[in-house]
């Protein structure tokens, strides 16, 4: 009877508290390059977002939570649980044409899933690696995969522009997938999903990791791509012809999540479900990358090491969560997933090794203070720009971006009133966000905190100064020192880049116009 009554009460408690003695399903939607004031439950006025609202704000909003710059780094964390410079994945994204990947040395998020007997499932972008087919995802823990390998495409034919090279990346597992041209991407990839909910056997626990292209920029010569009827719904509220564009492809964004959420409801997975939002890095704004995404009133763009570039929108939703509708200022990064998510779904977490995630699932759930105080934003050896957090603090060194991107940036049409503060609590009456949410702050400062190699190393109080517009440095120099050292500790564990140069005989047109695995079917002497 005691030994039952255990049993009974370990599957409770590994099953993230389910509601049934079955392990719960987890729904991992990621974003491409939202901004943070792209959403309005952190109170944009200016793109309502109620889908994503409503699971926000009756889930737990994640507003102390970090992403990697950039895409690949951060799709690496979340699949392997590591931060980028124990992967090798640290410095730049992963071109079309490079002969690498994320290690196969490497395990990976549907990998520990399904040793826990789920169905895995991926929809949408992979980035991490295709030159040989033992990199793609069907090969590394997906049962099934559609979608693409590369960073980004244009959204009505599937295909990817690089500077060497122009093909169709859209696959169906492995297969090249020829039909869906004019199918919107965002559209197309809902659908897949929603296949998946509706094919899948209720009798094991579902895993789907759906990754949006959404917001990010399609192709050069025509970057920003949306149906024109979502187009025509911002015509008197947006004047700025791409922002309008933007909030068009962000409107396709949540109804794709309104309509995951009706599918789960609509087969019974809803009450036994995890749902997990999260974008992979912060957005393009000033017009970087073609894009007009916005992270006002944090400072900076994607690829930089400011908090508009590295703190991520996100959120977690569940029937099974204890304690929500709240607003979290837990410390987390995106790498503690791996360890999250395992445990959630009645993994043991102390069987997982070497990762640099931790399991947040009791801060998520009940409330408890997060485990985690410090993390690593990222340490690039190219250059050596770094930033990390230790509690309240956090450093930043060798990183200087320009004006387009070391700024504040307003979405366009924004008039800045300097007697007021900047918080965009005018959010639509059908959504309104919930207290502390939104991120306050004065007016910023003309001149940005600079901190680039020649300036020396910049220091800054986030919780008191969240968009980074005072460095401390001179006036916390202990703090600083113990930083610096933090770093130096991080600087001994790190492995080298896994970069490699661009190899040309990746270009489609070797390859009947597609871009696949070409180490595999053509090598040339750059394959290893």
């Amino acid at each position: 009877m005691w030994k039952h009554l255990f049993l009974t009460f370990l599957s409770l408690h590994c099953f993230c508290e389910s509601k049934s003695t079955s392990q719960p399903n987890i729904i991992f939607i990621v974003a491409d390059d939202l901004g943070w004031d792209d959403v309005s439950f952190h109170g944009s006025n200016q793109i309502p977002t109620p889908n994503i609202d409503q699971l926000a704000n009756s889930g737990v909003i994640l507003n102390n939570y970090y992403v990697s710059p950039i895409c690949s780094p951060s799709r690496s964390a979340i699949m392997t649980g590591k931060y980028p410079i124990h992967t090798g994945m640290q410095h730049s994204v992963l071109m079309a044409g490079q002969p690498f990947g994320l290690g196969l040395q490497e395990k990976l998020l549907p990998q520990y899933l399904k040793e826990l007997s789920y169905a895995t499932h991926g929809v949408g972008k992979w980035h991490l690696g295709f030159y040989k087919y033992d990199y793609t995802p069907t090969k590394r823990g997906f049962d099934s995969f559609f979608g693409y390998w590369l960073g980004a495409g244009d959204y009505w034919d599937h295909s990817e522009q690089e500077p060497d090279g122009w093909g169709l990346d859209l696959r169906n597992n492995t297969e090249p997938v020829y039909n869906q041209w004019g199918n919107y991407r965002t559209n197309l990839f809902t659908d897949q999903a929603l296949d998946v909910i509706n094919s899948h056997n209720t009798s094991q626990p579902l895993f789907l990791y759906l990754a949006h292209e959404a917001v990010h920029s399609a192709l050069e010569h025509d970057p920003l791509q949306a149906p024109e009827n979502l187009i025509r719904k911002f015509k008197d509220t947006i004047q700025d012809e791409k922002r309008r564009i933007f909030a068009a492809m962000d409107t396709a964004l949540d109804q794709s999540v309104g309509k995951v959420l009706a599918a789960l409801k609509a087969k019974g997975m809803y009450e036994n479900s995890v749902i997990v939002f999260t974008t992979d890095n912060g957005g393009p704004a000033n017009g970087v990358s073609r894009n007009s995404a916005c992270n006002y009133p944090l400072r900076g763009t994607k690829y930089t090491l400011w908090e508009g570039g590295l703190r991520g929108t996100a959120f977690v939703h569940s029937p099974l969560l204890k304690s929500k509708g709240r607003v979290s200022m837990d410390l987390m990064h995106l790498s503690d997933w791996v360890p999250t998510l395992y445990g959630c779904g009645g993994g043991n977490v102390s069987d997982l090794i070497g990762l640099d995630g931790v399991d947040m699932w009791p801060t998520l759930s009940q409330g408890l203070a997060s485990p985690r105080k410090e993390l690593v934003h990222n340490i690039d050896p190219v250059g050596w720009a770094a930033a990390l957090r230790y509690q309240n603090w956090k450093l930043v060194v060798n990183a200087s971006y320009g004006p387009d991107r070391d700024g504040w940036y307003p979405p366009p049409s924004f008039q800045q009133n300097p007697s007021r503060r900047l918080n965009f609590s005018n959010s639509a009456a059908l959504n309104p966000s919930l207290k502390s949410a939104i991120v306050t702050c004065p007016p910023p400062p003309a001149k940005p905190a600079e901190c680039g190699h020649k300036d020396g190393p910049c220091l800054f109080n986030i919780d008191k100064d969240p968009c980074e517009h005072t460095n401390v440095a001179n006036q916390e120099k202990d703090v600083l020192e113990m930083m610096l050292q933090l770093l130096e500790k991080y600087k001994k564990t790190m492995v080298p880049i896994r970069n490699k140069p661009y190899d040309h005989q990746a270009n489609p047109k070797f390859h009947n116009g597609l871009w696949t695995a070409w180490c595999d079917e053509a090598p040339s002497d750059k394959c290893d």
